[in-house]
């Protein structure tokens, strides 16, 4: 917990600090409060326009919900629409999708999960004159997807983790280029 707090300390520093972006565009980010759930997520993303990017993200899943575990791989792609005429830096919405694929194991049943979903982010990215990147986003996501059972049950109960509605959000540090 000390840890924690000593990072969001950090994050809000940073975030507060008014130092002069350099023009990147490129950025590569990782989030690494996505570590407590055992997710592990990178994300690159490049300019495309002076008000627009597109990002992906790829994460590998490995968390486990009650009984059940999910391990597997999830792409984001993600555009980004900067409210101000500023190269990848600022104020952003960004409409995104989500596709997992996962697999499903317990005690007594193992099986493959895919998924489809999208969403759309809020978010501020600063990017400094060091090349840091700094990135907080939050939205809503729905995901829907279909269980295929391998042995075991042909349903297993997916309401505990990963179907319908949720909200989307992190925090990302890294460097631009």
């Amino acid at each position: 917990m000390k840890k924690s707090l000593q990072f969001l300390l950090i994050v809000f520093t940073l975030s507060t600090v008014s130092l002069q972006a350099q023009e990147v565009k490129n950025t590569l980010k990782i989030n690494p409060l996505s570590a407590l759930v055992r997710v592990g997520s990178i994300f690159y993303e490049r300019k495309i326009s002076p008000t627009s990017s597109l990002q992906l993200g790829v994460a590998y899943i490995g968390l486990k919900s009650r009984d059940t575990k999910f391990s597997g791989l999830a792409l984001t792609p993600e555009y980004r629409y900067f409210i101000k005429k500023a190269p990848l830096s600022g104020l952003y919405v960004g409409p995104f999708a989500k596709y997992q694929n996962l697999r499903v194991s317990s005690d007594t049943d193992l099986g493959k999960y895919n998924s489809f979903g999208g969403g759309v982010s809020m978010g501020r990215q600063w990017v400094y004159g060091s090349g840091l990147v700094l990135d907080m986003f939050l939205g809503p996501v729905f995901n829907s997807g279909k269980y295929k059972a391998e042995s075991g049950a042909e349903q297993i109960s997916l309401s505990s983790g990963i179907d319908g509605f949720w909200i989307r959000g992190g925090i990302t540090i890294g460097f631009g280029f």
